[in-house]
């Protein structure tokens, strides 16, 4: 009696330990400075960057420039995205990067940090979270600190 219970508690221990820890992740998402960041064991300094997003003030509006960012992936090389964010404007912006779709789900790709101004930083994703870790093609990129202000989207071409 007492083993069967015992097994009946490993079998639901292992059926609730398996739900989310099996994620789809290669290294998820690292943010850095150009020279000491680095993801999937490859340096910043190393890769190509994909795209650069500035955070802009455009009179009264603030918001993340350009407001859609095209990776074609068909001519690329399966290698890490590599964004370059910076703030150009005078206070200090949030930028985050999620699937809109899925952002409830615990595996959903999230990227994000605070900058201050005139700020740099780099984020390193690998393809395969890109992919796997997202329903659709696109991305919403957004300042998480102000949410009511427009962001973009990164659109990606499989």
């Amino acid at each position: 009696m007492v083993r069967r219970v015992i097994i009946g508690f490993m079998g639901l221990l292992s059926i609730a330990f398996t739900g989310s820890a099996w994620a789809l992740h290669a290294g998820g998402v690292e943010v850095g400075d150009l020279e000491t960041g680095s993801v999937v064991g490859q340096p910043f300094k190393e890769l190509d960057i994909d795209a650069e997003l500035f955070a802009i003030d455009i009179g009264n509006l603030k918001t993340w420039y350009p407001p859609v960012t095209v990776i074609d992936f068909k001519v690329r090389p399966g290698r890490p995205v590599l964004l370059r964010v910076t703030n150009s404007s005078s206070a200090q912006r949030g930028f985050q990067m999620t699937d809109a779709v899925s952002a409830a789900t615990p595996t959903v790709l999230k990227a994000e940090v605070v900058l201050k101004p005139g700020e740099t930083r780099y984020i390193g994703i690998p393809t395969s979270d890109l992919f796997y870790a997202t329903q659709g093609n696109t991305l919403t990129y957004r300042d998480h600190l102000n949410p009511k202000d427009p962001g973009g989207k990164l659109v990606m071409i499989k």
